[in-house]
Formats: C-alpha cells, sequence, structure tokens
C-alpha cells in the first residue's frame, strides 16, 4: 500500500509505537488511537544484537495489518536489526507499508532501500544520535523516508537527546525529499520543536500507551505538531 502511504506522509502525522502498548490488549488499544485519528502505527523490531533488547517480529506486524489497513491506516515497520535486508522479504510478505532499517547495521543501505521498494513498500535509512547526518549524503533521493533517532535505541520511555532539534535541521538539507521521521522521547513539548525543525512524521510510545487515557495523549501530541 505504497500509494496510501504516501498519501498519509503528505501531511504530518503521529505515529503511536506499540512497543510501548499492553500487548494483552493490543488490537484494543490499537482501535483506540486508530478512533482518535491516528493512520500511522509504528512497529519497532530489536534483535538482541543491534541493539540489547528482543522485541517483536513479522507474526505479530502480520496479526495487526489487517486491523490497520481495515481502519484506513499503515504501518510502519522500523528494524533495530543486524543485517536487516536478510528480513525485509518477510515483514513486507506480513503486510508493512514502510520498512525502515539503520544506515549502521549493513553495508549494503543502497542495495537494501532499492529492495524495500521492489517489494512494494516506502523505504526508510535511519541514523542513531551518534551519527552524522552527512552520512546520508550519498542515498539522497534513495528514501523515502528519514528516521532521526533522538534517543539511542533500544527501550521505550528515554528522555529526548540534547542538541536533536539542530540535527534535525540540518539532516532536513541532506536527504531532499525524504520524509523526516523522529524517534524517542517524542511527547507534546518536543513535538512542536521537532516539527518547526523539519519532521513531520513523529513516533510515541510511552507518552501514549503509558498515559491514563491512550486516545486523549495521541491528540495532545498531534496537536502540538500540527499533524492531522
Amino acid at each position: 500500500m505504497p500509494e496510501r502511504m504516501a498519501e498519509l506522509l503528505a501531511e504530518r502525522r503521529v505515529a503511536p509505537s506499540i512497543l510501548s502498548a499492553d500487548f494483552s490488549q493490543l488490537g484494543g488499544q490499537i482501535d483506540e488511537v486508530m478512533a482518535a485519528g491516528a493512520r500511522v502505527i509504528h512497529f519497532d523490531v530489536m534483535d538482541g544484537h543491534f541493539v540489547p533488547p528482543i522485541t517483536i517480529g513479522p507474526l505479530v506486524a502480520a496479526s495487526i495489518a489487517d486491523r490497520v489497513h481495515a481502519a484506513a491506516g499503515v504501518v510502519d515497520v522500523h528494524l533495530m536489526i543486524e543485517a536487516p535486508e536478510r528480513h525485509i522479504e518477510a515483514f513486507a510478505a506480513a503486510g508493512a507499508d514502510s520498512i525502515t532499517f539503520h544506515e549502521e547495521a549493513t553495508p549494503h543501505a543502497n542495495r537494501t532501500l532499492a529492495a524495500i521498494r521492489e517489494l512494494g513498500c516506502l523505504a526508510g535509512i535511519a541514523i542513531n544520535p551518534g551519527t552524522p547526518v552527512e552520512t546520508l549524503v550519498e542515498l539522497r533521493g534513495r528514501a523515502d523516508i528519514a528516521l532521526c533517532m533522538t534517543v539511542n535505541p533500544g527501550w521505550g520511555g528515554q528522555a529526548f537527546v540534547e542538541g536533536s532539534v539542530d540535527k534535525i535541521s540540518r539532516l532536513a538539507s541532506v536527504v531532499g525529499p525524504a520524509k523526516i521521521e523522529v524517534d524517542g522521547g517524542i511527547d507534546a513539548t518536543t513535538a512542536k520543536p521537532t516539527a518547526e525543525a523539519g519532521a513531520s512524521l513523529f513516533v510515541a510510545g510511552s507518552a501514549v500507551f503509558a498515559a491514563a487515557d491512550p486516545a486523549a495523549a495521541y491528540s495532545e501530541i498531534a496537536a502540538a505538531a500540527g499533524a492531522a
């Protein structure tokens, strides 16, 4: 569903991350935030190697994809794993609409971006807080999404890394037409300055799902970001 994903990303969007959801209530929590207006559901994959934790994989993606698509939404997969090129086909088959991987995780970023597009998904490239934005210069025009990590990847609930707003501004000048996604420490306080710096897709995990009212928390972050 790359056309639907591209259409949604034409406007600013908040993407609730199910990493912070209650997995015993996962379907209901997805329904709740989508009823509040969410159309991009963020899906964090960790392998215990690229980052210490192990999270979820294609089977869980497949279990939610139809539900998200039926509500006119899309599944935004974020691979925090080594050798992501080995796993993109499985996530595409599971219903991913976009697949983002880390520049630091493979020497084959150019080829992997092309392979993701060939599988019918939008292709994204991510960089960690310590990775210079200039790393992506040679990939200009190759990615649909450029994800700027605003925490060190691996765990939800971390504080926003100081200096990230300036980095987002510099990234915007490097990645060309790619949409800038931010992930980590995004809440109603940090959404506005990251939007002003050039971000248009805002991943929010614990700020949404750890709130007493996830739908209201989603709406507050969307308002702060000026998101649809």
